[in-house]
């Protein structure tokens, strides 16, 4: 075959070793624009994972660059004076001019042929070649020129950043956080040789341009840089290899770069991307370099294990790559979001800060670090516990983070996990009877800190269905209380109460016989902030609210609170999701009025005020009240999270204690980008940016999710729904999973926790014996 590499950087050279190996007899060239030895950019990080995967794709380069390595295990995190160590990362540093220069000499070993110094034109230039690998780096021309098959996507990202070097020689990977009069800067520093680190400044492009550095020469900018962190630099000075940059040039910022597609069939010799020219990751999260040479290894595996079908091959290649370079690209977008907006955790304790830091990509997880260094994780689970007012006992277990109790107002609950309320459509008349009872209490039993009762109706025309619940009887106010008492007397979990109306969502079916689907018969009036129809040509249409309406429904909402109050409910809940009732008028694809409850947010939050503040004065004063949100309507127009900070500010004035931050269901034309815990960045912003507790909700599944959101400070409790209908213990269950034993079971049921945690431990250690005979047979 003959191969043509465009682009002499990693990709391109690895390729063509990897190929040259595979086959002598394939006629390979690789063409570079530069001289042999020129490059920009300093060291190049790799994970201990990649080298593995170096290593069984060619044992002797692989040699090589591991003789060239800087390694280190450590993660130093430094801010406001503090410094936080933690160990067992498993991360290696190497020259970017090194590693060109051993992969170019093991490509002339192999019979590559190198040509430097040429530009290398288009892929039309090379009109016998049977593969044109496009390499070209994150300005590809090859992909601009065929950029209607690719269709790339690059995204410039907020943040302004320069690449430096310098002879202080770090002997851990180090972050460093400074905060100047114009705003934060940080620094990410690492060795990569014997006498050279990388040292990169960042800082958003607001605060970049108002220090001033867009004004400065390159010499000035790196004393700033210099004079900003010397205390990290020890004397030594900062060094630039971009000599063909001048003055704010250096400074760039990172281009996330997604393709549609990857290869390019041009009637002759399919062009494929590879490298930079194909995507981009953070380097926050790890290097372009390590994607690169992991694309070139799929790439080359693919074409040996179909040399007939250099077609399939591709096909292959960009289906393996584009999934594992996506789950990349999304760890990455968190970690680089979080370095964006620093300012959001710079007012955590330097301690949760370094963890928030630490996990901030969610790759790497509560349990995940206690792997890598446990000694760092129980002195943190510890520290968070003494600020909880629950330390650990002695020489006992550490506490995890979601068994901590978190109090609010004159509330306590023992832990950080809440059943979420999730709707049963199992009321005769709104009368809550032997099915929740049954429900709630068996929940109750389970370990969650607080079961959180379905969405509960103020009035009859107020429900989903003629199935949900209510209170707006004496008699519904009973049928709840018999519950509360029930989860009062035979456990210790609290119980709370979620009031919403269901505006242009009611008068349905139930959802086994028709999700959303109108009643065949018995239809209540709908109203809503505008006229509206949910399902459009299906549900009835709903008409605006009048201020008779607003005033009525206010009332109705009060009298509900002081029922849930007489019922002993020890927390109450507003529902202002999902676009129910008081939703419809805070979302501007639903509110399209033109008085003064329209327009603006502030005046779309008016009336969900309103109501909030009357059965704020109605609930006890000692007692905690949250409001469930929809911080994000996914759709274009609709709410934001941004807005959704906003709306936190205007319900925490009023006197809201929690926001519960869910998102969507507003609008039928949502497009949720769905995921593990993919909606706690909305917790996560609210809490740390508009000031108040959130709770977090959405694809939280096991323990190791609650952990890491709690330890981060990313929420202050979860939401978990699914998962308790499959298994009211959840709780329990997790806990044993995770080893923690000091979890209280209600008597009844000690028994089974201790032949849980039998059957659980063996299980671990049958787990790790297969691990170790694996490892043996491996070696």
């Amino acid at each position: 075959m003959n191969i043509v590499c465009i682009g002499g950087g990693p990709a391109g050279l690895y390729f063509a070793l990897l190929m040259k190996k595979q086959d002598p007899r394939h006629e390979i060239t690789v063409v570079e624009r530069n001289r042999p030895y020129d490059t920009f950019g300093w060291g190049v990080v790799f994970s201990d994972q990649t080298l593995g995967n170096l290593r069984s794709a060619d044992a002797q380069t692989a040699t090589e660059i591991l003789g060239a390595f800087n390694h280190w295990d450590d993660i130093e995190v430094n801010i406001r004076g503090r410094k936080i160590l933690s160990s067992g990362h498993g991360f290696c540093g190497i020259g970017r001019k090194r590693l060109l220069n051993i992969l170019q000499r093991r490509c002339e070993e192999l019979g590559v042929r190198l040509v430097f110094e040429t530009d290398a034109g288009g892929d039309e230039d090379y009109p016998h070649a049977d593969l044109v690998i496009a390499s070209d780096g994150l300005n590809s021309r090859i992909r601009t020129r065929h950029a209607a098959t690719y269709e790339p996507d690059i995204d410039l990202r907020r943040c302004r950043f320069v690449w430096l070097g310098t002879h202080k020689r770090f002997e851990a990977f180090t972050f460093a956080f400074e905060e100047t009069q114009h705003g934060w800067f940080q620094a990410h520093a690492y060795q990569f040789d014997g006498d050279t680190s990388t040292f990169i400044v960042e800082a958003p492009e607001e605060v970049w341009l108002k220090a001033g550095l867009d004004r400065m020469g390159k010499e000035e900018s790196i004393e700033f840089c210099e004079r900003l962190f010397a205390r990290y630099l020890d004397g030594h000075k900062l060094m630039s290899n971009a000599s063909h940059l001048r003055g704010s040039a250096q400074w760039i910022r990172f281009p996330r770069v997604i393709c549609k597609t990857w290869v390019h069939h041009n009637g002759r010799a399919p062009v494929v991307l590879m490298g930079d020219a194909a995507h981009t990751a953070h380097f926050s999260i790890g290097s372009g370099t390590k994607l690169a040479l992991e694309d070139a290894i799929e790439l080359a595996r693919c074409i040996g294990r179909s040399p007939s079908d250099l077609a399939g091959a591709l096909r292959d290649y960009e289906a393996v790559r584009s999934v594992e370079v996506l789950r990349i690209q999304n760890a990455a977008r968190n970690s680089t979001e979080w370095f964006e907006n620093v300012t959001r955790y710079a007012n955590l304790p330097p301690e949760q800060f370094a963890y928030s830091l630490l996990t901030r990509s969610q790759r790497i997880s509560h349990e995940n670090l206690r792997l890598r260094d446990r000694r760092y994780v129980e002195r943190y689970e510890d520290w968070i516990a003494e600020r909880s007012g629950r330390p650990r006992e002695g020489a006992g277990q550490s506490v995890p983070p979601m068994f901590t109790p978190f109090t609010v107002r004159g509330v306590t609950l023992k832990n950080r996990v809440v059943v979420s309320p999730m709707a049963q459509y199992s009321c005769v008349e709104g009368l809550p009877a032997d099915y929740h009872l049954a429900h709630l209490g068996a929940r109750a039993m389970g370990g969650a800190g607080m079961v959180v009762a379905e969405m509960t109706c103020p009035t009859p025309d107020a429900r989903i269905t003629p199935a949900c619940p209510g209170l707006w009887s004496e008699q519904q106010r009973d049928g709840w209380k018999r519950i509360v008492d029930f989860v009062h007397e035979h456990t210790d979990a609290r119980i709370a109460m979620q009031l919403g109306h269901a505006g242009p969502k009611g008068s349905t079916r139930v959802p086994w016989e028709g999700e959303d689907q109108p009643l065949a018969e018995g239809n209540w009036p709908l109203i809503s902030a505008s006229p509206q129809q949910y399902l459009d040509g299906v549900s009835d249409w709903s008409r605006a609210m009048n201020r008779a309406d607003m005033d009525r429904v206010r009332e109705d909402f009060v009298r509900s609170t002081r029922y849930a109050a007489e019922a002993g409910f020890d927390w109450l809940e507003l529902h202002c999701a999902h676009g129910y009732l008081l939703s419809s008028f805070i979302s501007p694809l639903t509110n399209l009025r033109t008085d003064e409850y329209g327009g603006s947010l502030a005046n779309r939050l008016r009336y969900p005020l309103e109501v909030f503040q009357a059965m704020r004065a109605a609930w006890p004063q000692h007692l905690p009240m949250s409001v469930r949100i929809s911080a994000h309507d996914w759709v274009q127009g609709g709410i934001t999270p941004d807005d959704a900070v906003e709306i936190a500010r205007a319900f925490k004035a009023a006197g809201a204690d929690m926001i519960d931050c869910s998102s969507g269901q507003v609008s039928k034309k949502q497009r949720p980008v769905y995921g593990r815990m993919y909606q706690t960045p909305f917790a996560d912003r609210i809490r740390n940016e508009a000031g108040i507790a959130t709770i977090a909700v959405g694809a939280i599944s096991e323990a190791d999710h609650v952990n890491s959101i709690i330890a981060a400070g990313r929420a202050d409790l979860c939401a978990i729904a699914r998962p308790h209908l499959a298994n009211p213990a959840w709780t329990l269950m997790e806990a044993a999973k995770i080893g923690y034993m000091d979890l209280q079971w209600p008597r009844q049921y000690r028994s089974g926790k201790q032949q849980l945690e039998r059957n659980l431990e063996r299980e671990k250690q049958a787990a790790a014996q297969a691990r170790e005979t694996e490892n043996e047979r491996f070696v």
